[in-house]
């Protein structure tokens, strides 16, 4: 058995030293580019993934998914859906077994994904099963981070509009550190498995 809390309150999330991804972002809103950043990952075995919608506060009104977030330990790409669409190589990326895509909520991300366009999800790994091993019963990124790790991840841009003409700098930074999170939980829990 783990040494993780199986829950930890929110107020006490509130109190912990804020965290953020300090690697480089490439904010990205060409089907050309889509396929450099592509590239650049065809070579990772193992990468944190998210997306983010553009908050809809009307009833009946929604949005497709407007970003995704594929993040290595010191590079993520924001890719801008919303401007790109789902070009052939997102979509063999998100295809592709050999690399393992690691994130939370997946089934979620799927379905939003596939009103894009429709594809076969292959190599994803859902953070929210893998935690219940450690006894970790927490099931928000935000939480399971803060056990594992004793640090906060921001939710602070999470309503903001991700389809406005220019990403603010502040959306970039929480974007990109929700798919790092994944990423940094993965190999750390993988690392205490092992010891």
């Amino acid at each position: 058995m783990s040494n993780y809390s199986t829950h930890i309150e929110k107020s006490t999330v509130s109190t912990l030293p804020t965290v953020s991804f300090e690697g480089r972002i490439i904010t990205i809103d060409t089907v050309e580019d889509t396929d450099k950043a592509v590239k650049a990952l065809s070579g990772e075995r193992l990468i944190g993934i998210d997306t983010e919608t553009r908050p809809s506060f009307k009833k009946g009104v929604h949005y497709d998914v407007s970003l995704i977030q594929l993040s290595t330990a010191d590079t993520c790409f924001l890719i801008r859906l919303n401007r790109v669409k789902m070009p052939d190589s997102l979509v063999s990326l998100l295809e592709n077994k050999e690399i393992t895509k690691v994130g939370i909520s997946l089934h979620d991300d799927y379905q939003a994904l596939n009103k894009r366009r429709k594809f076969k999800p292959e190599g994803f790994f859902d953070l929210q099963k893998y935690v219940k091993e450690f006894g970790i019963e927490e099931m928000s990124l935000q939480k399971i981070y803060a056990i594992v790790f004793g640090e906060r991840i921001s939710k602070s841009q999470q309503l903001s509009n991700w389809e406005n003409d220019v990403l603010t700098d502040k959306q970039k930074l929480y974007a990109a550190t929700d798919a790092w999170a994944c990423l940094k939980i993965y190999n750390q829990l993988k690392q205490t498995k092992q010891e």
